[in-house]
């Protein structure tokens, strides 16, 4: 009785904080690294989530357009529930024997194609310590600490992944790449430089011309669809010739599948079966545990016996019961609602739209993506592409502002608006956006005095 006061004690507490008080205790108790969403205009204060939708304080309904994380839906009953009834039951550290563990990893392993190999199961927390481990597997794996990485991309907030991640690295604070790391173009047919038929072939040289500078190489590591770089889904042939190199130089082909893995890409389960190839090693995060920190890496046979060198692994948190059963979950609402077929067909149909607005809207420049996973690049001139970077941030701020739409900007040059939405959004969901969206770009009123242009981070 006395724990169940306390826990009624400490809820009336936040939810007696107002707005304001919760602002200037963040401010006051974390760093300003650690960003919050729309801190140019107007953060939002949000205290519940349904389905596609967010709720502020207030009650009003936010449209949510940019949150992979809940990926079957924010509060989805079903993974709740199995959350709950595994926490009143047991959560401890993974060397016991427990049932969630192991039919995880037999039902992860059987998304991936047959006969890839890809069987061997690391539970971690994050994208970001998937990939920190991936790079161990990889070093464990080849003689080589060379590693070659695809420019603007990201694998996380690790000192390790930092050091792989040209996003990071080159950006203000960063400090450039190591000797050991080499900076591939990325693969953009849109506003990189190569953007005809021959793009998979001349973007995949570089990449074989890295692994010669390199001479044996450890890894390549690539996003199979870059979200901060832009949406940025290589042209097809890119990732078979690319391999190809790698492994010729005797390193192992790494896919990040943090953004893009279960189904985000509708026809697909796992973004890089769109290129026709099997990674050596494939890494997840964000939508595993639907907001539970739930990641994984998974891996052949071979990379993992030599990983198993004397050195024990052990990860605390990593795949315990309670995340466990929330994966376990997630696998099955994905199936039984059938949220992959839904992400094909509205992810095609909200492109379809998008472009439509595109003949009425010239800042419009580009509408790429491949199911619920799209980007709409935002330009001031279609023949020159100079980014219309505040433009995009006015259309970001004011569709939450007069529309409760929420959505995010990514990109090298901060012109990208980025939707991939919980897998539950829907075709009146899309008509939403795309309605609110239209009536903003009527009527930009351009930069206004006090307000930064800003980014809203992935």
């Amino acid at each position: 009785m006395g724990a169940l006061l306390s826990m009624q004690s400490q809820a009336a507490e936040a939810a007696a904080l107002s707005k304001d008080e919760v602002w200037q205790l963040r401010k006051k108790h974390f760093c300003p690294a650690q960003s919050v969403s729309y801190a140019n205009t107007n953060p939002l204060l949000i205290v519940r989530g349904q389905g596609s939708h967010l709720y502020d304080q207030e009650g009003n309904s936010y449209l949510d357009t940019r949150n992979n994380v809940c990926h079957v839906g924010h509060c989805h009953p079903k993974v709740a529930a199995a959350v709950a009834e595994q926490a009143a039951t047991l959560n401890t550290n993974t060397r016991y024997l427990h049932p969630n563990l192991c039919l995880l990893a037999k039902r992860l392993t059987e998304t991936f194609p047959a006969g890839s190999g890809l069987e061997v199961c690391f539970f971690v927390n994050s994208g970001s310590e998937a990939n920190d481990l991936a790079v161990r597997l990889a070093f464990s794996r080849t003689s080589s600490r060379d590693i070659i990485v695809v420019d603007h991309g990201y694998h996380g907030h690790t000192q390790q992944t930092i050091e792989i991640s040209p996003y990071k690295f080159d950006h203000r604070g960063g400090e450039g790449a190591r000797p050991n790391i080499h900076k591939v173009p990325c693969p953009d047919t849109y506003r990189g430089p190569h953007r005809g038929p021959d793009a998979a072939e001349q973007y995949a040289s570089a990449v074989a011309a890295a692994c010669t500078t390199a001479g044996n190489v450890a890894a390549f590591f690539v996003e199979s669809g870059m979200s901060v770089g832009g949406v940025i889904l290589p042209p097809k042939g890119y990732l078979q010739a690319a391999y190809r190199a790698v492994r010729q130089a005797g390193g192992v082909c790494v896919a990040d599948e943090v953004q893009v893995g279960f189904g985000r890409f509708g026809d697909y389960f796992w973004a890089f079966e769109e290129q026709g190839v099997v990674p050596d090693i494939v890494t997840m995060g964000k939508p595993f545990g639907n907001g539970m920190p739930l990641a994984a890496v998974v891996t052949t046979k071979e990379v993992s016996d030599a990983f198993h060198n004397g050195l024990e692994y052990f990860n605390t948190f990593g795949g315990n019961p309670v995340c466990c059963a929330a994966g376990l979950a997630v696998l099955e609402v994905l199936r039984q609602e059938g949220l992959q077929d839904n992400a094909a067909k509205v992810g095609k149909y909200l492109c379809e739209q998008i472009r439509q607005l595109s003949s009425k809207h010239e800042l419009i420049g580009d509408v790429r993506g491949r199911g619920l996973f799209v980007g709409i690049e935002f330009v001031r001139n279609r023949d020159t592409l100079e980014p219309a970077t505040a433009e995009t941030s006015e259309v970001c701020s004011r569709m939450k502002s007069e529309h409760r739409v929420l959505m995010s900007i990514d990109g090298p040059h901060d012109n990208v608006l980025v939707i991939k939405p919980p897998m539950c959004f829907s075709v009146a969901d899309t008509d939403c956006m795309v309605q609110a969206m239209d009536q903003i770009l009527s009527t930009l009123v351009g930069p206004t005095p006090g307000v930064q242009v800003t980014h809203t981070p992935t």
